[in-house]
């Protein structure tokens, strides 16, 4: 299932809202692909997502959740792990790439 939080983190003069896969890394980088989000704004377990893409993302079959029922489901699949751990998001060699906001910043312009 995709799921995906509320539109209230602040950047680059926008909002956005993270959204992730309960399931797996294929079924999130499919639907992202069907937003039209590139997968180089892939952030190592989710995609920021600009405010004004929210909506169409559940009209597309995400589901609206809170931000912490979200990192919870990314914890439950095994898809985010605690800060500091070997691979999660933000420590040495994680996926996660820097400047994915500038990404879709420069598709969307």
């Amino acid at each position: 299932m995709i799921l995906i939080d509320a539109a209230i983190w602040p950047a680059h003069d926008r909002l956005w809202c993270h959204m992730v896969s309960d399931a797996s890394l294929d079924e999130l980088h499919s639907f992202a692909r069907v937003l039209g989000i590139p997968e180089r704004a892939f952030e190592g377990d989710h995609y920021d997502i600009p405010d004004r893409l929210r909506e169409t993302a559940i009209t597309q079959g995400a589901t609206a959740v809170s931000s912490r029922t979200l990192v919870m489901a990314l914890y439950a699949a095994g898809m985010r792990r605690k800060p500091g751990s070997p691979g999660s998001p933000g420590s040495p060699g994680s996926p996660g790439s820097v400047g994915a906001r500038d990404a879709i910043d420069a598709r969307n312009s």
